[in-house]
């Protein structure tokens, strides 16, 4: 008798002890829209929305996520789901400009926001996002779009993955090829600099 009841003790004691593994809650939208719009934003130019479309974008992308967050399995896996939907709202955006005959190039992400640098600041600021949205435009859109993921939007690897949909194996096979193509490009931007310095 006593054993038992030890036992039933230790056995309580240990699942007391056992890490909570309730899944994380479902924020709500509007702690959603206000950790997440930056994110949005930010990868919707980059993947490619004019900026004069990009307010429309953004706000369908925020309709859609709003309409599907009921259905977000995965509350830690937020960001990459966000993401998802992010590509497939500005895929049907590319292929609704391509049905009425829109054939302007997409664009690379050269924009971002800082709060008020000096003119220096601002000068060395725009040179170097000129500059990275030269070497960015250099990567076909697969690499391009794992690096910008890891790189500037400091996703996981995993997430990533999960986000577009590809093996995980695949996801850093992928990004060891864009950093070394990032390396490549910005090394030949510098020896052509270099070579039109002598």
């Amino acid at each position: 008798m006593v054993g038992r009841s030890s036992d039933a003790r230790a056995l309580a004691l240990l699942e007391a002890a056992e890490p909570d593994t309730a899944p994380a809650p479902v924020p709500s939208f509007h702690v959603l829209y206000t950790q997440y719009f930056e994110f949005v934003w930010a990868s919707a130019r980059r993947l490619g929305t004019d900026e004069h479309a990009l307010d429309d974008v953004v706000q369908e992308i925020f309709i859609v996520i709003h309409s599907k967050l009921h259905t977000l399995e995965k509350p830690a896996a937020l960001r990459s789901w966000i993401y998802g939907i992010v590509r497939r709202t500005v895929s049907n955006y590319h292929r609704s400009r391509r049905a009425r005959g829109d054939s302007s190039p997409i664009g690379v992400d050269s924009e971002l926001e800082s709060s008020q640098p000096t003119p220096l600041e601002a000068t060395q600021r725009n040179s170097d996002l000129e500059l990275l949205a030269l070497l960015l435009a250099e990567l076909d859109e697969p690499k391009r779009e794992i690096f910008a993921l890891v790189e500037l939007d400091e996703m996981t690897v995993p997430e990533v993955a999960e986000a577009l949909e590809i093996p995980l194996n695949t996801a850093y096979s992928r990004l060891r090829a864009a950093r070394v193509a990032f390396e490549a490009a910005l090394a030949r931007h510098e020896a052509h600099h270099q070579g039109k310095g002598r």
